[in-house]
């Protein structure tokens, strides 16, 4: 893209076109109560599983013209060159030197990350408590049309979001990815074939808790390592879920009263 230039684009835009969606639970949760309920996901063929680690949602996104903002799940909170940063959760302080490193192209393109530890989230103390921090990529899309689509009205981006409109790299895509960017994916776990994911909800609580007893992205020993979660994924991102031992916990410890 020629002729690029951020200091002259709607930033709103650009903030709601490049956040990432809401994984659906693997178990649909009753909005009346939180508990899960059943049918599961309809996953087909190969599955793959990653490790869902519990800190803030982040966004590095580099931008045609050589700059690149850095936002939390919500909101961006800072671009290349200011002088000041929004402080929020740590994402700019540790991501800043990450961000600088990261090659421009003809396309823009936003890394995903979870950046865990410290004091950053509830469950910081399963990490580290002694502060540690840490990051890793759990997806990278490239936005494509850029000028077109941020000319769009807000409802139409937010739609186009929710939709399934973004492109996201295939999970053979990130691996490289992540290596030219320096850094590391959220762990693989697994890849299972759809028909062997259990589809009751007791029995997938027992499958999270003999594949992932513990979590493996301590950042030192002095972490508590329990995991939050599986991330179950089609190799091409085409249908993607979360399931959460605290989702399954609360459901079945309900059912038992």
């Amino acid at each position: 893209m020629t002729g690029f230039d951020v200091r002259a684009i709607d930033l709103r835009a650009l903030n709601s076109l490049t956040k990432y969606p809401s994984i659906p639970t693997y178990h649909r949760l009753d909005p009346r109560n939180g508990n899960l309920v059943e049918p599961a996901t309809a996953f087909d063929g190969p599955v793959i599983a990653t490790e869902k680690v519990d800190g803030t949602n982040s966004r590095i996104i580099v931008l045609p013209d050589g700059t690149y903002l850095l936002g939390s799940r919500e909101e961006l909170l800072y671009a290349k060159g200011d002088l000041i940063g929004n402080p929020s959760q740590g994402i700019v302080e540790n991501l800043r030197p990450l961000a600088d490193r990261l090659p421009a192209g003809d396309r823009a393109r936003v890394y995903y990350l979870e950046l865990y530890g410290a004091k950053i989230g509830g469950q910081a103390k399963q990490y580290s408590t002694r502060g540690a921090v840490g990051w890793r990529l759990f997806d990278v899309a490239v936005v494509d049309d850029l000028a077109a689509r941020l000319a769009w009205p807000p409802q139409q981006i937010s739609a186009w979001r929710e939709g399934g409109g973004q492109t996201y790299l295939a999970e053979h895509e990130l691996q490289p990815a992540a290596d030219a960017a320096g850094v590391d994916l959220t762990p693989r776990l697994f890849t299972i074939d759809a028909a062997e994911l259990p589809t009751d909800i007791e029995k997938m609580h027992g499958f999270l808790g003999e594949r992932l007893p513990r979590t493996l992205v301590a950042l030192d020993d002095s972490g508590q390592g329990r995991a939050e979660g599986i991330v179950l994924r089609g190799p091409d991102r085409s249908v993607i879920a979360k399931a959460r031992f605290q989702d399954y916990d609360r459901t079945l410890r309900r059912r038992s009263h």
